[in-house]
């Protein structure tokens, strides 16, 4: 009795590890992941809008056919982006992943404030290297520190009804993501008297 016992404790505990271990190892050992099942629809540091969901063509799993879904797919390395994203009349909303499919921001146009989602994606040591500005604060500039050099960026625009998904989707195709062309604004040293 014991030994059958023991078998059936063993049997359910080793069950419990693999089960755990599987589920942890899956999401970096899959190779469909989004992001490699996004690359090639969507252009590197650029705005790239998917089609409308469609439970037989949808690029990804559980899309809502409420909302007009654009991706960025960046690359940190050669420096920061900038991205902007014009606010929809309903929702819209901007969320950071990591190439590992890793949640690290997201903004939505509420707690943005502004008629534009407006910010700069950059890696922590690109941030470091960003000269001191006394004149330009945080309320200024949104600064996002990626945690990789690669990943998406996810934008939505809510359409209330099904007739308002046009309107929706040019919001969307206004976008834009791409390398910061612009240095940051650097403080006039005072000038002396001559």
């Amino acid at each position: 009795m014991i030994r059958l016992l023991f078998t059936i404790v063993a049997g359910v505990v080793l069950g419990l590890v693999v089960h755990l271990v599987s589920v942890l190892a899956l999401p970096r050992i899959a190779t469909q992941d989004a992001y490699s099942r996004l690359t090639p629809m969507t252009k590197l540091n650029g705005v790239t809008q998917l089609p409308l969901a469609d439970p037989n063509t949808s690029p990804m799993p559980f899309m809502d056919p409420a909302f007009a879904l654009a991706i960025c797919r960046y690359d940190l390395t050669n420096g920061p982006i900038k991205l902007t994203v014009p606010v929809s009349q309903a929702y819209t909303s901007v969320s950071f992943y990591t190439r590992n499919e890793i949640a690290y921001y997201a903004i939505n146009d509420r707690s943005a404030g502004k008629k534009v989602i407006e910010l700069d994606l950059m890696t922590q040591a690109q941030h470091d290297e960003l000269p001191e500005d006394e004149e330009v604060t945080a309320a200024d500039r949104l600064i996002i520190d990626s945690p990789a050099t690669t990943g998406l960026i996810v934008m939505k625009a809510l359409a209330a009804e099904p007739g308002l998904m046009p309107q929706a989707q040019a919001t969307l195709a206004a976008a834009s993501c791409g390398p910061q062309t612009d240095a940051p604004a650097k403080a006039e040293a005072p000038r002396g008297r001559r």
